[in-house]
């Protein structure tokens, strides 16, 4: 096919293709919009939101405050109590009063929450395309959200590279 590429049967070239042109700020909302819907969708049958699946995420490390959680995912502390909320009815996290300070909670996932982690680890194989170069572009992707970090979070809300 002269110059055209076949994917899944579709014509992917500047010619036919009028995505080809875009800006590249334009593709990647695109992409990140289609992504974010899909995974959602995959998500809804595992009892899990976006949000919520980065909870899970964090507390891989083990149990951490509500504060800490909301730095790391880079949201406001209301934000994440009504993350947590939703993960406490669901039973995929709970929340202990500190030893040290009854005021302060420690968050860690429960034995429903790694279900439904590890559950949400494999639909990604599922959900996202194969890439040739998956690494590459984990980097760049990297590189564009380091760049314009500074602009959107304070630099105690950025955890260290």
């Amino acid at each position: 096919m002269d110059g055209a590429r076949a994917t899944d049967g579709v014509i992917a070239d500047a010619a036919r293709d009028p995505m080809a042109d875009w800006p590249t700020g334009r593709l990647l909302s695109t992409a990140s919009r289609l992504i974010e819907h899909t995974w959602q969708q995959a998500l809804d049958g595992i009892g899990v939101t976006h949000a919520g699946l980065i909870v899970l995420h964090l507390l891989d490390s083990g149990p951490a405050s509500q504060k800490e959680l909301a730095r790391r995912a880079r949201v406001q502390n209301q934000t994440m109590s009504r993350t947590l909320d939703r993960l406490e009815r669901a039973g995929h996290i709970e929340r202990i009063a500190a030893a040290d300070d009854r005021r302060r909670h420690v968050v860690s996932r429960t034995p429903a929450g790694d279900e439904a982690w590890l559950a949400a680890h494999r639909l990604e194989a599922d959900v996202f395309p194969e890439l040739p170069d998956e690494s590459a572009l984990r980097s760049q992707l990297l590189a564009i959200i380091r760049s314009g970090e500074s602009a959107r979070w304070s630099p105690e809300d950025v955890e260290p590279a």
